[in-house]
């Protein structure tokens, strides 16, 4: 097996610093024979936009600005995602013998890793069997229903995820709350249909008790050991790989075009 490298944040940090690091970890993953996996936090409530959403049509922006609420967008698809109080994960990879060569090989992989987390918490994760064909037409929020091998616990979403790929190589990252912010996600949202409001979750709720962030983490590190038989080599971002990922940030994820019109920059 190769390498796997793990990267964690301790500290929460800005929407537009996030999406950069994800998307540097990507271009490694394409570099050398190894997996990165990253786990973090964002430093404001912040609504991450899928790839090729129309921003005006998922979220309110006027809301957003009046709550505070930062606004990025993706490099992957799916659906809008309020992140705040939560962990987040991403695993950046090119290797088919681990994660075999489709979308859905690694994505249920992943989600099995993940779950194996949760169960080191106690909890009883399954995954969702099918995606509802209403909710990949319309423009509401990620976690208003569970996607095909999403992670749901008694039928409730509690991880929301997507992917890019470019050949064998691909970045998945995710949501993962601590705890349910519905009434932001309402204000800032089209909203959820009143049947759906109930179904939003948390790993607090679920385990009816809080959980830190640095206590979560160490459950999914330990998940992702158990679940693919690995160790973790620290990943250290050296000044080269910090200044790409500023420019990374500057170039896209803090530029209004890419996150309010879709227009992507050249190459970075």
């Amino acid at each position: 097996m190769s390498d796997w490298f793990l990267l964690f944040e301790p500290e929460p940090l800005p929407g537009s610093w996030n999406m950069a690091v994800d998307e540097f970890l990507f271009e490694q993953a394409q570099q050398q024979p190894a997996t990165f996996v990253h786990f973090y936090t964002w430093l404001k409530p912040t609504a991450s936009l899928g790839c090729s959403q129309e921003a005006s049509r998922v979220v309110n922006l006027e809301e957003c600005q009046r709550r505070g609420v930062e606004v990025v967008r993706r490099m992957t698809g799916g659906k809008m995602v309020l992140h705040h109080l939560e962990v987040t994960y991403s695993v950046a990879s090119g290797e088919a013998d681990v994660f075999g060569s489709t979308l859905e090989d690694s994505y249920r992989l992943i989600s099995e890793a993940l779950m194996k987390g949760l169960e080191l918490m106690g909890l009883k994760p399954s995954l969702a069997s099918a995606t509802s064909a209403a909710y990949a037409r319309s423009n509401l929020p990620c976690f208003a229903y569970p996607a095909r091998n999403e992670v749901e616990i008694a039928g409730k979403k509690i991880i929301g995820s997507a992917q890019k790929r470019a050949g064998r190589y691909f970045i998945q990252h995710g949501s993962i709350p601590l705890v349910s912010e519905l009434e932001l996600l309402m204000a800032i949202s089209s909203g959820l249909p009143p049947a759906r409001q109930a179904s939003l979750t948390s790993i607090s709720a679920e385990l009816g008790q809080a959980i830190s962030y640095q206590q979560a983490v160490d459950y999914f590190i330990q998940g992702f050991k158990s679940y693919f038989g690995l160790e973790f080599k620290p990943l250290v971002l050296d000044r080269a790989g910090l200044g790409q990922i500023k420019k990374i940030e500057s170039v896209k994820y803090a530029n209004p075009d890419w996150t309010f019109h879709k227009l992507a920059p050249g190459p970075i």
